[in-house]
């Protein structure tokens, strides 16, 4: 069995800012163990960077700069980016490695380091453990000389290189003219790029959410917090909304009756529009456990398939590239296209949405609402670090009494989060209330034998 990883959670390292493992010290290690793994040849090694707005977000960058070019890499930064932006630099620039500093949907007090490999995916849980055992043991022996320290610049361009890749996914053909359109940035990275893309593309946009001042970032705002940007919708009259959180790699679109359209419903559009046009690869699409039941439903109605994985969208790329499904993704929002990017991308899933409204010509609560969600329910259970409320008895016992209730009616699916002391015990349903009170019986249990 491997070693377990202790840094590395389910979509990077992960934690509060300026303190472990978000801590400058650690970022430096990071990026001298990444950097040793990644130095291989005798070529001038590169490494790119990109960041969301957080303000930690510049100290973790001039860690992460000095870690990597005391190795003898050369460092490209490129400012605030989205992180499929990162990705996709990666190959364009043919750099050995890249670095995406931010915490995506969290709030400013918390940030994250992604480590991207050269074909722009993001690293297997083999060589995140052997960055961690660098980084344990120390990589001081494996430090450059002077004369081959590596050397630092900012790539100027990375934000319109971003902009002109993203809308070359679309048709020639198409254009956005007459679409009015509320574009939420959460504060964070996109804050530029999705409206000059969308701009571009002939729409008249409506921002919300892009003044970043270094700790507003998904406050009040974003794919986690939408309803500014409903509200918005409504009050403009706009054709539709776009919720992107801070790292730009999850949407969540809003019609024009200021209705949410989650990350369910955004794949099931995709994917019967690309199964149409004769584009889908796999024969359905790759999501998670926590994906509805009544998007499963549907694609078997359409005869598609559904394949789960555990949660995280590096499981889900995974997936994907070993079986040739060219659409994946999330219930939140992290929409995978594989025949554009190596990760979620909000800006470019959005794009392929608001498309199909042009195609179709009707209003997008028309368009994006293809199946009924059964009822489902999530719930969020804080326990203290040091306890392990999964492995308690009465614990056990519940869910195992919950899933006997739901019998072939339901399913529960409870794990803890990757990135917080959190328990998410989803639940979900033909009966609302009995889900409901499964939900929150388990819930109280965990409490309990946690708290």
């Amino acid at each position: 069995m491997s070693a377990p990883r202790k840094l590395f959670g389910t979509d990077g390292i992960r934690g509060r800012a300026n303190a472990w493992p978000i801590t400058a010290d650690l970022a430096l290690r990071v990026g001298m163990a990444a950097g040793r793994h990644f130095t291989r040849g005798a070529h001038r090694h590169r490494v790119v960077i990109g960041k969301d707005t957080r303000r930690s977000s510049y100290m973790l960058e001039t860690a992460l700069t000095a870690g990597f070019t005391s190795m003898g890499l050369d460092v490209t930064t490129l400012g605030p980016v989205p992180t499929p932006a990162v990705g996709m630099l990666v190959r364009s620039l043919r750099a050995d490695l890249g670095v995406m500093i931010s915490a995506s949907h969290n709030l400013h007090h918390d940030n994250g380091i992604k480590l991207f490999g050269p074909d722009g995916f993001k690293l297997s849980d083999d060589v995140e453990r052997i960055i961690e055992a660098y980084v344990a043991n120390g990589t001081e022996e494996f430090l450059t000389q002077p004369e081959r320290l590596g050397s630092v610049k900012r790539l100027e361009d990375g934000r319109a290189r971003y902009i002109e890749f993203a809308k070359g996914t679309l048709s020639r053909r198409m254009d956005f003219d007459g679409l009015r359109i509320v574009v939420d940035c959460a504060n964070g990275a996109a804050y530029r790029t999705a409206p000059d893309m969308l701009w571009e593309l002939g729409a008249e946009i409506i921002p919300v959410g892009v003044s970043p001042n270094g700790l507003n970032i998904n406050h009040e705002c974003g794919s986690t917090s939408p309803s500014a940007a409903q509200a918005k919708v409504i009050e403009t009259r706009a054709d539709l909304g776009i919720c992107l959180d801070g790292d730009a790699d999850r949407v969540h679109i809003i019609d024009e009756k200021g209705r949410i359209v989650d990350g369910d419903q955004i794949m099931a559009l995709i994917t019967t529009a690309w199964a149409r046009d004769e584009r889908l690869r796999g024969g359905g699409l790759v999501s998670t456990v926590m994906s509805n039941l009544g998007l499963e439903r549907y694609l078997e109605g359409k005869g598609l398939s559904l394949v789960r994985t555990k949660v995280g969208d590096r499981y889900v790329v995974e997936r994907m590239r070993a079986d040739g499904f060219n659409v994946g993704g999330e219930q939140s929002g992290h929409v995978v296209l594989s025949d554009f990017v190596t990760t979620g991308d909000g800006t470019i899933t959005a794009l392929q949405v608001i498309a199909e409204i042009v195609r179709a010509g009707r209003p997008a609560s028309e368009v994006c609402t293809l199946f009924e969600p059964m009822p489902q329910i999530l719930k969020n259970v804080r326990f203290k670090r040091d306890s392990q409320p999964l492995e308690n008895d009465t614990v056990r016992k519940a869910i195992t009494d919950g899933e006997t209730r739901l019998s072939e009616t339901g399913r529960l699916v409870i794990r803890k989060s990757g990135t917080e002391p959190v328990i998410r015990v989803m639940g979900e349903g033909e009966s609302a209330p009995l889900v409901r009170e499964i939900v929150g019986d388990i819930c109280a249990t965990i409490e309990r034998a946690g708290g």
